[in-house]
């Protein structure tokens, strides 16, 4: 069974910056395919990074494009993702996925096998 366990999450003023990394227990190919979901209160799981298993293919959510970047190291089975000029609607639970292979949208959830249980973003205004 994989684990993957995000941190790196807190508190941060609008224009701030955070990273948020997820280490996975292993990587194999069920953990081929990863990415970065967020969920805020009230609302429905959305998809914001994906990428792929070397890295050479990512997506973004539109509302993230050009201010987070994700990436991974595989030698240390950690993913990254670094977020910049965040803004209040950022803010919100940010969970890590990986999955054996994408079947359609990267960004919808139903690609990905294992989930970690989060970590926190706060953005205030």
């Amino acid at each position: 069974q994989v684990q993957l366990v995000e941190s790196g999450g807190g508190s941060v003023q609008a224009g701030g910056s955070l990273s948020v990394s997820c280490v996975a227990s292993a990587y194999t190919r069920s953990t081929n395919y990863m990415a970065w979901f967020r969920q805020a209160p009230g609302n429905e799981r959305e998809g914001v990074a994906a990428i792929s298993p070397l890295g050479s293919s990512t997506y973004y959510a539109d509302s993230v494009k050009g201010r987070f970047t994700i990436s991974r190291d595989n030698a240390k089975s950690t993913l990254y993702l670094q977020m910049n000029s965040l803004k209040p609607e950022d803010a919100a639970m940010y969970y890590c996925a990986a999955g054996p292979r994408w079947v359609g949208s990267p960004l919808l959830p139903n690609a990905y096998n294992y989930w970690g249980q989060g970590t926190q973003v706060t953005v205030s205004s």
